[in-house]
């Protein structure tokens, strides 16, 4: 549910869209979307056609929310933003979107709640400059089940099947790897996630390490929270991590082989992956923090590890 103030805002900003297209002698062609909405059994999401003449991304976004929040002429779809929660504030930037809900959001059951996900994130990252949707409970970030900051979402993450319906979830148990207390080793713990079988493992294990530690892991952050990431693709057992630039700037006391060996170890765990090779923006031919050459493909470090 669109708080009311928020959806008088996203009327006028929609009529102001039309009114500007009303103005010329002939209106051009409007662009075709897919707003993304949730079926009623809860096992998927579906999408409709829907064109605008729109092409500021701050309008486009004001008509996708209000798209979001509408009730499905469709009985078997029902729109993301129509639950029990409200979807308070929300925020453009330079390539994302930030949204601020009310705490009944976290009432939802795991699967509708990554379902609601999915659709918003989907629909939003259309707009053209709208490459991730960052999801907040007020001011504080969103969190998974077991506490850890779920962060800067892509389209990527949601990917449709042959039935164009998003794949069932599954519970998995990872091994990862993250800071002591001094910064300067890792330290091996297991955690479980509820994901999307749509995400590669691969993905996800790095997700989870830029999310950082969970509210009861006795370990520390490796990498800067806002890392973005590009791409994630393994070939011939290699997994290729290609991050943004925010990965170089380190906001944590850590050391660099602990930041590397993080990301190069916990992939490491996965039965397809033997070696890692991190880029930036897909370029490897620069060094992180100065003294660790990206060019390098790493391999597991066990001598990192505190026993």
């Amino acid at each position: 549910m669109i708080k009311k103030g928020k959806y008088f805002l996203l009327l006028f900003l929609v009529a102001a869209a039309l009114c500007a297209c009303s103005l010329g002698e002939r209106e051009k062609p409007g662009k075709t979307y897919k707003i993304y909405c949730v079926n009623n059994n809860e096992t998927g999401i579906s999408s409709y056609e829907y064109t605008t003449q729109a092409a500021q991304k701050e309008l486009l976004a004001a008509e996708f929310l209000g798209q979001l929040g509408a009730a499905s002429e469709k009985l078997e779809y029902k729109a993301p933003l129509s639950g029990s929660f409200q979807l308070l504030d929300y925020t453009v930037g330079e390539d994302q979107l930030t949204l601020s809900f009310d705490e009944n959001y976290k009432l939802q059951p795991v699967t509708t709640e990554v379902l609601v996900r999915a659709a918003i994130v989907r629909t939003l990252t259309q707009i053209e400059g709208i490459q991730y949707v960052s999801f907040q409970i007020r001011d504080e970030p969103l969190t998974d089940a077991s506490g850890a900051v779920i962060g800067y979402m892509g389209g990527d993450m949601f990917i449709d099947n042959a039935g164009n319906e998003i794949n069932t979830y599954e519970k998995v148990k990872l091994t990862l790897y993250l800071a002591n207390e001094k910064g300067d080793a890792l330290k091996k713990i297991n955690r479980s996630v509820v994901y999307s079988s749509n995400i590669s493992m691969e993905r996800l294990v790095v997700e989870q390490l830029i999310a950082g530690p969970g509210e009861n892991e006795k370990v520390f952050p490796t990498i800067n929270p806002d890392t973005k990431i590009v791409t994630v693709n393994v070939k011939d057992g290699i997994c290729y991590v290609n991050l943004d630039g925010t990965f170089l700037t380190q906001i944590y006391n850590v050391t660099s082989d602990v930041t590397i060996y993080s990301i190069a170890n916990s992939l490491a765990e996965l039965p397809n992956v033997n070696k890692v090779q991190i880029s930036i923006n897909g370029d490897s031919n620069m060094n992180y923090k100065e003294n660790i050459s990206l060019s390098t493909v790493f391999e597991r470090n066990l001598e990192l590890v505190e026993q």
